[in-house]
């Protein structure tokens, strides 16, 4: 195919916007890194998605949309729609010069112990409103396979990292929702769910204050983290287990993890503690320590966590994705991209050490338009 053109689209379990990004690439190497953009849902639209979290909650059949899902999922490919004809109109681009748009849609139920995963989106029905190929519906088969399905980005982080010079192995950590870890040393990429992400702290800031996250870090800068706390979560089997492993965005809700009483300021710094402590914890079921960590994702913006996985994960080096000319924002939506591309060159995007897959498998749906 040589190097083409293709779009990403990330809609991730933060459940803050949409993200999308251009990059060329030929499926293995990248070309060279395009435009971005970003449309935020309001709160109505985070509302539905959050309901659309809840109903989706029971279902066993893959296919079925119960409560709002049906409405949720319309919504979810109008919108990513509507994003890309923003993108191609603002960046001045002809969507004839785009090989592939990937598009990850919404997930709203991960369970593969199950076998059962589930992204609301119509990628038909996005094809044929764009004209344009579409790729979609990429953890399907590694879960029906028997793999976990997440992470999926391990293979675009490998081929953003395996020349950048900083000292090997890098470990690159995208903390969006949940966490998850790909490490790069040559060879197939290592990877897996870290722990929670952002999603505790946003649900927690939500539930007391009506805001969305706790922004820059700023009442976690205030507060005093209850060790105990972080201590007693960590004791949960997840973290003992090996990689590959993933989570649901829901796996250490309150409810599940007996949140105390926290003041806004101590439960924002003791939930952001728990997620960089649940890095560290991964450290020794790497292959070995990583030297170099890159943080991408919503948390590579908040400066206090930041600071509590550089002192957690010390000797190690730890800087942001855009430090080394990376996008820290868009880096999920790029990884759609490129998958987007090895889906339609038939190549593989998971494999047996990023999700537990018996052998490295292909992955995706493509639709024509």
């Amino acid at each position: 195919m040589g190097i083409v053109r293709a779009i990403g689209l990330m809609s991730g379990t933060s459940l803050d916007g949409v993200d999308v990004a251009l990059i060329e690439t030929d499926g293995v190497r990248i070309g060279a890194f395009g435009p971005v953009g970003y449309r935020p849902y309001s709160d109505d639209e985070r509302a539905l998605l959050r309901q659309a979290l809840v109903d989706g909650a029971g279902v066993t059949d893959r296919t079925a949309r119960p409560g709002v899902l049906e409405e949720a999922e319309a919504f979810v490919t109008r919108v990513h729609a509507e994003t890309v004809e923003a993108f191609l109109e603002a960046e001045h681009i002809d969507r004839a010069d785009i090989a592939m748009v990937g598009f990850h849609g919404q997930t709203v139920l991960h369970r593969p112990q199950d076998r059962l995963t589930v992204q609301i989106g119509d990628g038909v029905g996005m094809a044929r409103r764009l004209g344009m190929a579409v790729a979609y519906d990429f953890r399907a088969a590694d879960v029906a396979a028997g793999g976990q399905g997440a992470p999926l980005v391990p293979v675009f982080h490998q081929a953003l990292a395996r020349d950048l010079a900083r000292p090997h192995p890098i470990a690159v950590l995208n903390v969006g929702g949940v966490a998850n870890v790909t490490f790069v040393n040559g060879g197939d990429p290592v990877a897996c769910d870290t722990g929670p992400g952002n999603a505790l702290i946003d649900d927690f800031m939500r539930a007391r204050t009506g805001a969305p996250l706790d922004r820059d870090g700023d009442e976690a800068a205030r507060g005093i983290v209850d060790e105990g706390f972080v201590a007693r979560v960590l004791a949960h089997i997840f973290f003992e287990q090996p990689c590959p492993k993933s989570l649901d965005r829901n796996a250490f809700a309150f409810a599940n993890i007996g949140l105390p009483d926290f003041t806004v300021a101590n439960g924002a710094a003791t939930l952001s503690a728990l997620t960089a402590a649940s890095v560290a914890r991964v450290v020794k079921q790497l292959p070995e320590p990583p030297r170099s960590w890159i943080v991408a994702g919503g948390g590579a913006r908040n400066p206090t966590l930041m600071k509590m996985l550089a002192q957690r994960l010390s000797p190690a080096t730890v800087e942001t994705a855009d430090a080394v000319g990376w996008s820290s924002q868009s880096i999920e939506a790029q990884a759609f991209a490129y998958l987007a591309v090895r889906t339609s060159l038939g190549l593989p995007i998971t494999f047996p050490r990023t999700t537990g897959v018996g052998q490295p498998m292909t992955g995706g749906v493509v639709a024509k338009p």
